[in-house]
């Protein structure tokens, strides 16, 4: 008979513990085990000659000029500071999360009082507790752990980024400021021809369509220098904007390129997982993961705890330190028929889980083709530089025998015109050739997962 008095107590909160446990079939993925296996299968970089080690992605261009604006941008672009502070409110809701595993308590106190009775106080504390069963908020603690995890690796990434934007802008506007000087140079010996042209014209020995070229040339000479003098100054405007500035004027330009060291490539297994873009990722993975035994366990019966004491005395000071009464209330509840909603929440999580390892082998793929082409890129620019510089250098000789032969006169103001414009469309170039190689440098340094130092 005794039996018969508990037995069904406990059978009905047993039979929807055990069926809501089968619902759990939920097997775990692997995904960010998956990742990580993705990661070590890429196989070496090329080799590159002349390769150097670095620290960090500052030390590539050794200029105290260069590391100053780098350090005021890091402080003063507001595109940063509001991921800085997308990653203050992920550790916000970090705590927050943290503190739904503590119980919760509250404490209350009232006052009555009626025509015939006097005056009384009840006072209360009660305290609150989800049992943590399953894990359940464990695993939500653990999730949002990982946003701030991938938060800061996006801010990082951004740090980075921004820092090899400034380093490419700056050296930009070097490669900006000489081509301005190469024109002006161009504009100055194509008014020469010009005077030279004019004066044989009024002494009858040039035509009419040699002095019509000469002024074309001049008046186009002027025009691109005009476009090129904008270009800098958009170019400024530009870094100005990274640097969070309003005013470009105090923006000092070297006239020579800074050396920029080739950064020698490791083993991709330590140069991705340097990476903070595949760090966000991964972690973004691990949270999607978390959420979806979260969204699971929602699936099975959870257990909450109250306790309460609570008094009734004539004065405040009485309230709950006479003879308090005392409860305590345990609750098993268990999802038996919500229409299916909660088994679609951990569908829609699984998803999403594998979403974020479908973004994560994205950004693999494309930080492993940045590596790639990087090197390549830096291979290819030397050889066209190596050339362009010796073409220059035949063309300087060139020009140098043409302008004896010119005033000895045995050739024509036409070809030594036409020399003329090929030195310095090869300076031109070789300063363009100059310009891309060394923000190649400096992209293969990010991708490298080169950062800046705090």
């Amino acid at each position: 008979m005794p039996h018969r008095s508990w037995l069904p107590v406990w059978v009905l909160p047993l039979t929807l513990l055990l069926s809501a446990c089968s619902t759990f079939d939920h097997a775990d993925g692997g995904l960010a085990d998956r990742a990580e296996a993705d990661r070590s299968e890429v196989t070496a970089w090329p080799a590159l000659s002349e390769a150097e080690n670095a620290g960090s992605l500052d030390a590539l261009t050794p200029s105290d000029n260069l590391v100053a604006l780098v350090h005021e941008a890091l402080v003063a672009n507001p595109g940063l500071r509001q991921t800085w502070l997308t990653l203050r409110t992920r550790q916000a809701e970090l705590r927050q999360t943290t503190g739904d595993r503590w119980p919760g308590l509250e404490a209350g106190l009232s006052g009555s009082r009626d025509e015939n009775a006097a005056a009384g106080y009840t006072g209360s504390v009660s305290i609150d507790w989800e049992v943590d069963l399953w894990g359940k908020l464990a695993d939500e603690q653990a999730a949002a752990m990982a946003d701030v995890a991938e938060e800061r690796g996006l801010y990082q990434s951004a740090r980075d980024t921004l820092a090899g934007e400034v380093m490419s802008a700056w050296v930009g506007l070097i490669a900006q400021r000489r081509a301005v000087a190469i024109q002006s140079r161009r504009l100055e010996t194509l008014k020469t021809n010009q005077a030279l042209i004019i004066d044989q014209y009024r002494a009858g020995l040039g035509s009419l369509e040699e002095l019509d070229t000469a002024r074309s040339n001049v008046a186009s000479a002027r025009a691109t220098l005009e476009e090129q003098r904008e270009t800098l100054a958009q170019r400024r405007r530009s870094l100005a904007e990274m640097l969070g500035r309003s005013s470009a004027e105090r923006i000092a330009v070297p006239d020579d390129f800074p050396e920029t060291l080739l950064v020698r490539p490791e083993l991709p297994e330590q140069t991705l997982a340097r990476r903070p873009d595949l760090q966000a990722a991964y972690a973004a993975i691990e949270a999607a993961e978390r959420r979806t035994d979260v969204a699971y366990k929602d699936l099975l019966p959870s257990l909450d705890v109250t306790a309460a004491l609570e008094d009734v005395a004539e004065t405040p000071h009485e309230a709950l330190l006479g003879d308090p009464l005392w409860s305590l209330l345990g609750q098993l509840t268990a999802p038996l028929f919500q229409g299916g909603r909660l088994k679609a929440a951990a569908d829609i999580a699984e998803l999403e889980a594998a979403q974020a390892y479908q973004a994560y082998r994205e950004t693999l793929l494309e930080a492993v083709g940045e590596v790639q082409d990087a090197i390549g890129l830096e291979t290819s620019l030397a050889r066209r530089q190596a050339d362009t510089a010796e073409a220059l250098a035949s063309a300087r000789r060139s020009l140098g025998q043409y302008t004896e032969r010119y005033r000895a006169g045995l050739v024509d103001l036409v070809d030594l015109l036409d020399v003329q414009q090929q030195t310095y469309d090869l300076e031109a170039s070789r300063n363009d050739l100059i310009e891309s190689r060394l923000t190649n440098r400096i992209d293969l340094g990010l991708a490298l997962g080169l950062g800046v130092n705090e």
